[in-house]
């Protein structure tokens, strides 16, 4: 990314997104920025170094420049990083020197720029910042008289982070043929007989279905399930992917490719296509399918960031219980670990106070 995105115009300062605002910020001078003033920053950047260009005697093409400077904002602030224990690669900026594994909490190294293949079509922006995350983090914690205070103290909230998660979308338009056999019962009584009277119909259906936003994760690690169990995202908010978004975040860099679900995603496509066309022919007492057919146009496949608040901790055994919420909307899962001592201790109280109990209803009787 170049150095126009990053830093603020005014101070230099490196900006950071901020979820509940939408924009970016300046830590340093306060300075608040839309993405559409950092596009137009960048622009202006990449037209100044053209001109110096032009000055020193360097003539460029236009369009090669352009295209240089569309690279520059897109590739070269992307890094990412490699967990050598679990082995979780993380994308961030180029500005971040060192950082720890949201998973296991161990160093990760520095592997290298992320290539244009893994940019990105979209991203979902946080919607809910760290103050805000902490916040309902305690409260749901607050409510887990079993969980050890490690889980949740000041230097563990510190390692919450805010991740963004690789999927694949998938959208098509298929055009879709049914054709069975409709039946109409009637029964009716003529004199003392009963009479039943079936009318069968040749039955056809056609359309054009058009199927958007099927996601699947682009992970097949373990901590897939972090994502998986804070569902359902609304991706109509999702914007043009844009290093900036990645500012005071880290995100996962995807395993899997679209061949991986091209399968699985058409099967699961014609299934719901087939249900919409037999949804759609009523008032028969049955109906038989006896052709059909589903040719899939127009498909497309879009890879998109989705934003998920993660804090982990490794519990007896090396076991990972993790917290997890929705940084859209909120929607919270876990795996908690319990303190043992504490629970058998209460145990214990209660069984005492039972047995005192006891004792005096047998005394009193």
């Amino acid at each position: 990314m170049s150095v126009v995105l990053y830093k603020c115009p005014n101070c230099g300062g490196e900006l950071v997104f901020d979820p509940s605002l939408q924009k970016y910020t300046c830590p340093y001078c306060q300075s608040i920025f839309t993405q559409q003033e950092i596009d137009s920053y960048a622009v202006a950047g990449a037209q100044g170094r053209e001109e110096e260009d032009a000055q020193s005697g360097q003539p460029q093409d236009e369009s090669a420049s352009q295209e240089h400077a569309k690279e520059e904002q897109s590739f070269e602030g992307a890094v990412y990083y490699s967990c050598p224990s679990c082995g979780a690669q993380i994308i961030t900026d180029a500005t971040t020197a060192a950082t720890f594994c949201y998973y296991c909490h161990n160093p990760v190294v520095l592997e290298g720029r992320l290539s244009g293949a893994f940019l990105p079509d979209q991203v979902l922006p946080f919607q809910i910042d760290r103050e805000k995350a902490v916040a309902m983090f305690r409260e749901k914690i607050g409510k887990k008289w079993f969980v050890p205070r490690a889980f949740f103290n000041e230097e563990q909230i510190e390692k919450l982070t805010g991740i963004y998660y690789p999927y694949w979308v998938y959208s098509c338009r298929m055009d879709g043929q049914m054709e069975g056999t409709g039946t109409k019962v009637r029964v009716y009584m003529a004199g003392d007989r009963e009479i039943t009277e079936t009318s069968i119909y040749g039955v056809a259906r056609a359309g054009k279905i058009t199927f958007d936003h099927l996601t699947r994760n682009a992970l097949k690690k373990t901590d897939r399930l972090l994502v998986e169990n804070v569902q359902p995202f609304s991706l109509e908010g999702m914007q043009p992917f844009s290093m900036g978004y990645l500012s005071g975040f880290q995100a996962e860099k995807r395993d899997m490719e679209t061949d991986a679900f091209a399968g699985e995603v058409h099967k699961a496509v014609e299934g719901y296509a087939s249900n919409v066309l037999r949804d759609s022919i009523s008032g028969y007492s049955t109906f038989t399918t006896s052709y059909k057919n589903f040719v899939t146009e127009e498909e497309h496949w879009k890879y998109v960031l989705l934003p998920v608040w993660v804090l982990t901790y490794a519990g007896a055994g090396g076991k990972i219980y993790y917290f997890a919420m929705n940084g859209q909307n909120g929607n919270v899962s876990g795996s908690f670990p319990i303190n043992w001592g504490k629970l058998s201790a209460v145990s214990a109280m209660i069984f005492a106070v039972i047995t005192v109990l006891g004792l005096l209803g047998g005394y009193l009787l």
